[in-house]
C-alpha cells in the first residue's frame, strides 16, 4: 500500500467519523424546518419556516428553556470561581492531601451519572431538603466544579510564577497581581471552562431528573414530549442554542487572539 493510499483512505476514515458525530445535528437542525402533519415531528413532511416565525408558541417549553438558562447561568458562575481556586490551590501549593483532592476531582467524572444523581437524591431527602430549583444548582455546580478545576489546571500547567513574583517586586499587592497578571493570563482556560460547564449544565437529563422535583428544564421537557407532542419549536430551540455556542467560542477565541496581538505592547502593571 501506498503512502498516498494511506492517506486517502486515513482522510476518508476522519470524514466517516465526522459524519457519524455530526449526523444527528443536521437531523435536529433540518427538521426544524419541517411542517408536520400532526402533534409529532419525526417524520419529514414539507419545508416550513412556522415554526421559526413561531418560536415560543409553547409556554411550557419556553418556561423550560428559560429554567435550563438560569441554572446553567447561576451553577456555571459557583462552579467557575470555586473550581479556578482549586485549580490555583493545587498546582501553586503541594499540601498534605493534595493527592487525595484530586482523586476526588476526578470521581464525579468516573462515577456514572444515575450513581450521582440517586446519591444526590439520597442526601437531600435525609437532610429534608425540598427538591426544586436550588437542589438542580447544587447538583450541577457538584459536577460542573470537576470539569472546570482541571480545564484549568490544565491551563496552569505550563504558567510562568515568576511572573508573579516580578509584579510582587514591582511593588504590586497581592490581588493586584492576580488581577492584572494572573487572571489575564489564565484568563483563556478560564472562559473554556465556564463554556463547557454551561454546556453540560444545560444538557444534562439524568442527575436533574432526580433532583428537579416539580421543576421541568429543557432536556426533560424533551423527554416528556415525546408522549404527548414533539413541536418543531423543539427544534428550533436547539438550533438557537447550537448557533448561540458557536457563535460564543467564535468571539471569544477572536477576542484571545486580539489580545494577543497586544499583549506585547502594554504592561500588565499599567
Amino acid at each position: 500500500m501506498t503512502e498516498r493510499l494511506r492517506r486517502w483512505l486515513l482522510g476518508a476514515w476522519a470524514w466517516l467519523v465526522l459524519g457519524y458525530l455530526f449526523l444527528p445535528i443536521v437531523v435536529i437542525v433540518a427538521y426544524s424546518f419541517n411542517q408536520p402533519a400532526g402533534k409529532f415531528n419525526f417524520v419529514w413532511k414539507s419545508f416550513s419556516l412556522e415554526a421559526w416565525r413561531h418560536p415560543f408558541a409553547h409556554p411550557a417549553l419556553v418556561d423550560a428553556m428559560r429554567l435550563s438558562l438560569r441554572v446553567a447561568a447561576l451553577s456555571t458562575a459557583v462552579a467557575t470561581v470555586l473550581g479556578t481556586f482549586i485549580a490555583l490551590a493545587l498546582t501553586r501549593y503541594r499540601f498534605r492531601g493534595s493527592a487525595a483532592v484530586s482523586l476526588l476531582l476526578v470521581l464525579p467524572l468516573t462515577t456514572p451519572e444515575v450513581v450521582l444523581g440517586s446519591s444526590l437524591l439520597s442526601l437531600f431527602l435525609d437532610l429534608g431538603v425540598r427538591t426544586g430549583f436550588a437542589t438542580i444548582v447544587v447538583a450541577h455546580v457538584m459536577f460542573s466544579i470537576s470539569y472546570v478545576a482541571l480545564t484549568v489546571r490544565a491551563r496552569l500547567r505550563g504558567f510562568d510564577w515568576t511572573l508573579e513574583e516580578a509584579a510582587m517586586d514591582l511593588g504590586a499587592s497581592p490581588l493586584r497581581v492576580f488581577r492584572s497578571v494572573t487572571l489575564p493570563l489564565i484568563a483563556p482556560g478560564v472562559v473554556a471552562a465556564a463554556l463547557l460547564a454551561f454546556v453540560l449544565s444545560l444538557d444534562d437529563f439524568i442527575i436533574t431528573l432526580f433532583n428537579a422535583g416539580s421543576e421541568v428544564t429543557y432536556p426533560l421537557y424533551v423527554y416528556g414530549a415525546r408522549r404527548a407532542a414533539f413541536p418543531p419549536q423543539i427544534n428550533v430551540m436547539a438550533t438557537a442554542l447550537l448557533l448561540a455556542g458557536l457563535i460564543a467560542a467564535g468571539a471569544t477565541t477572536l477576542y484571545f487572539r486580539t489580545a494577543k496581538v497586544f499583549a506585547s505592547t502594554e504592561s500588565p502593571l499599567r
